[in-house]
């Protein structure tokens, strides 16, 4: 049996003689108050309560399109608008301020594999499954003239992904391998290829322009050099990586979406293991996108939800999902850093909230203030268990809560055997391998 017994030092509040002077144990400091850290640690608690009360990320549905959404792109000038393209081969121009579509273009037959606007914003283009790239003006044709395309490029193969150079007239595709093509040609300039296997994404970095970044469908990722017209490496994983995203800040880093549920964070220095592996979708990663800011990335999943990553941990933040939405397969980050785009199999264009409470339009000085104070002390007091289990709780669907327990069961169970394998086995003989070195097959320079 244990006993705690409390114990004071008589010396510190016994007077020595009756005339001495009662010792109060105070602070001097006008500015504190002796329950400061109560009062502010019951105000970071109230904060935290009003945040998830507050939490109303989902702003709006665009819908029009009659086949499910396939891919999206940002517009380079205009925060206002966003382009999209279906598996009927139909292209919505959005002007996302009044919520509605502001022109439809029949652009392919079958589906919208990729599309891109022009550095400068004055075009876009799209590739599709009837194996043309084609060119089109930003704006919406004069009266009497027909809605077609500046030029079209006809190719050999499919092309399933398209992405443009950051500064030059040059873009990229990929399908049976990767061509670089200059605007004012109708052959490419180079075509790169290592490996014999269908490409499904490529992209171009925003900080080195000449590097680009792509995904094959034999589980590599390869890097190119567009000055010196080869591959440079290529890291080859356990499963296939759907599409990449170069990190808009940091010039090295980019993150993977990968088939096995989760996303692998590079430095393109270092591939021998990623930076952060990041774990909690609960079924294949289908796009990625990061925050103009670099420090964030919003991730969609064919588990029917998508997800906000910060760049350092390994798990979400944030996620996000409605009743009605299905597979999400595209998703994009708004460049002024407010909102999150993402189209799904159900033919919906989703409009969310970055940050879940948010409170949007204008704020006066007062709401600013009170709103500064309060993220400073949910900062400070953000390990404490009460408001650490508030802040993290989120609600989630029935078929992915179970999934998640399913999933660390599994996780709990590989673990035990490998304990036991270790204990049973000659020391040595079964080495310890972490985490991020465990989904590397190979890097191949």
């Amino acid at each position: 049996m244990r006993v705690k017994v409390l114990s004071r030092n008589p010396d510190d509040y016994v007077r020595e003689t009756k005339l001495d002077l009662q010792r109060v144990p105070r602070n001097y400091d006008p500015a504190l108050h002796p329950f400061e850290v109560a009062r502010e640690y019951t105000r970071a608690l109230n904060a935290t309560k009003l945040e998830r009360l507050f939490a109303k990320p989902f702003l709006s549905s665009l819908d029009g399109h009659r086949d499910g959404v396939n891919c999206m792109a940002k517009h380079p000038k205009s925060l206002s608008t966003v382009l999209s393209g279906a598996c009927d081969g139909e292209v919505k121009i959005w002007n996302l301020t009044k919520r509605q579509c502001i022109r439809t273009i029949q652009a392919h037959e079958g589906f919208v594999r990729g599309m891109c606007a022009r550095f400068c914003g004055t075009s876009f283009f799209t590739v599709g499954d009837d194996k043309t790239v084609k060119q089109w003006k930003m704006e919406s044709p004069e009266y009497g003239e027909e809605e077609e395309p500046i030029h079209t490029i006809l190719g050999k193969t499919v092309f399933t992904g398209i992405d443009h150079h950051w500064k030059e007239p040059v873009f990229a595709t990929c399908g049976h391998q990767v061509d670089i093509w200059d605007e004012q040609r109708t052959s490419p300039k180079c075509s790169l290829t290592w490996g014999f296997d269908s490409i499904s994404s490529v992209k171009f970095n925003p900080i080195e322009t000449y590097l680009l970044g792509s995904c094959a469908s034999d589980r590599n990722i390869v890097l190119y050099d567009m000055r010196k017209s080869t591959p440079l490496k290529k890291v080859i994983l356990n499963m296939r990586t759907n599409t990449l995203c170069w990190n808009p800040m940091e010039a090295f880093i980019f993150t993977a979406a990968n088939e096995d549920y989760n996303l692998y964070t590079f430095d393109m220095r270092f591939l021998e293991s990623p930076v952060m592996v990041h774990m909690d979708h609960v079924s294949a990663v289908l796009d990625v996108d990061y925050s103009p800011t670099g420090k964030e990335f919003v991730s969609a999943s064919f588990d029917k939800s998508v997800r906000i990553f910060p760049v350092d941990k390994g798990h979400s933040r944030e996620v996000y999902h409605t009743k009605r939405m299905q597979h999400v397969i595209t998703v994009k980050w708004t460049s002024d850093n407010k909102y999150i785009l993402c189209g799904s199999d159900e033919m919906n264009i989703r409009l969310w909230k970055a940050n879940a409470s948010e409170k949007l339009g204008v704020l006066a000085p007062r709401e600013k203030a009170a709103m500064n104070y309060n993220q400073k002390l949910k900062e400070k007091f953000q390990f404490h268990p009460q408001i650490r289990r508030i802040a993290q709780h989120r609600h989630l669907p029935k078929s992915i809560y179970c999934q998640i327990k399913e999933q660390r069961i599994m996780r709990e169970a590989r673990r035990r055997k490998e304990l036991n394998r270790r204990k049973h086995s000659k020391p040595g003989s079964v080495p310890f391998v972490p985490e991020r070195k465990k989904h590397i097959v190979a890097v191949v320079k």
